[in-house]
């Protein structure tokens, strides 16, 4: 297997070596070290790396600093941070780039162990199996072709399954928009949303997920299998006092039944007047649709809007999923959240579940499914069909 080029930022001598030494035992890893954030961007400047490592508490430009002028490089590495200050500084940090668009595989406190590197390595692999590609590509995409490629089928839903954490079956299915573009291959949201948003286009991608879900849920229903999905949903919408009754007639008028679908209401967008929110929301559960609080944990959702909205699901956000093992205040909030969940009668789904160990840890606490790369990724609803047909062959986990 290739080699990951990291590049490690930090600016005390002894940790250079330390690092180095760390980086060798566990292989697979070709290690420059610089002293500052003006280095690191002039080597990122002058070469591609795969992963940068850059500690937190540093003199004239701290790393978050460094975050903040990577994000506007056209070629970013993937981002681990390590300090020796306290576990939620490390996180406040990896949100900051992450809402900058950066992948973050590692919040690592110091010193940083073995295992640490370990995990990091194991990331990366998820991260290159991932297919991602370059985060400026978007800019690059004409807007136009946007349009055209929901026109011609390029824009399709595929399916991540949900898998049960009592005895590992598939349960449900989270549908994700994918472009196949002729020329770029499979490219994820990231690479091409927010055109889509910038042309007014949500709510046509909205109905196209709903007419390729039920379309898919047919064709598995036809093998013996009735699998419900999940459908994101943006809040905004809700100000249309007519999308429920839209939505319900649809789901009927094509055979669907509203209690297979599942709207995730996303937090990245807000209705006008908070009414229209608890209105839609009422009113798509007293249809049949479930109805999911989305990356609970990631934004500024609240347990006001958790206690207070008809959700018959909580989607804890792959940001307390990881580092939930080693992080004991990470830890504890999954335990109170599975604990509430279960008093509210919530489904709680786990995204972003990408080692064996949160796996274990998961469900462990309760939680009754989980999402996530170590799962599978999204996949056709052909393939998704062959996924069906595999997970009846073979034992449960309990």
């Amino acid at each position: 297997m290739k080699s990951y080029r990291v590049l490690v930022v930090e600016d005390h001598p002894f940790q250079h070596e330390y690092l180095l030494n760390v980086f060798s035992e566990v292989g697979g890893f070709k290690v420059d070290t610089v002293w500052s954030g003006d280095e690191a961007l002039e080597c990122l400047t002058r070469r591609e790396y795969d992963l940068l490592l850059t500690d937190l508490l540093m003199p004239v430009m701290d790393g978050v600093q460094l975050i903040q002028k990577i994000a506007a490089l056209k070629k970013r590495p993937a981002l681990a941070l390590m300090s020796a200050s306290s576990r939620r500084m490390l996180i406040s940090a990896g949100l900051v780039a992450k809402n900058l668009g950066m992948s973050v595989v590692g919040l690592i406190s110091k010193p940083v162990e073995f295992n640490a590197v370990m995990r990091l390595k194991e990331r990366m692999a998820i991260f290159r199996t991932r297919g991602v590609t370059d985060p400026a590509l978007a800019i690059e995409l004409d807007p136009l072709s946007t349009l055209q490629a929901i026109e011609n089928g390029q824009i399709q839903a595929w399916f991540q399954p949900k898998k049960s954490l009592h005895n590992g079956n598939i349960l449900s299915a989270e549908a994700l928009v994918r472009w196949l573009h002729p020329e770029l291959g499979v490219l994820l949201p990231k690479d091409f949303l927010p055109l889509l948003i910038n042309q007014g286009l949500e709510e046509r991608l909205l109905w196209l997920m709903l007419e390729q879900t039920l379309r898919a849920q047919r064709q598995w229903r036809d093998q013996g299998w009735d699998i419900p999905v999940s459908i994101n949903l943006p809040t905004h919408l809700l100000d249309n006092h007519e999308l429920a009754d839209r939505l319900r007639d649809y789901v009927v008028a094509d055979g669907g039944d509203p209690r297979s679908i599942v709207f995730e209401l996303m937090e990245s967008s807000v209705t006008e007047e908070l009414s229209n929110y608890y209105a839609g929301a009422c009113r798509l559960r007293m249809m049949g649709f479930g109805l999911a609080q989305d990356d609970f944990g990631r934004g500024f959702s609240s347990y006001f809007n958790l206690v207070s909205t008809p959700f018959s699901e909580l989607k804890i956000d792959r940001s307390l999923v990881h580092g939930c093992v080693e992080n004991e205040n990470l830890a504890s909030a999954l335990r109170s959240l599975v604990e509430l969940s279960r008093k509210l009668g919530l489904t709680v789904v786990a995204e972003g579940v990408e080692t064996q160990a949160e796996l274990a840890f998961l469900r462990s606490i309760g939680c009754d499914q989980a999402q996530g790369f170590l799962i599978c990724g999204a996949v056709s609803p052909a393939d998704f069909g062959t996924l069906l047909f595999e997970d009846s062959s073979k034992p449960s986990w309990s």
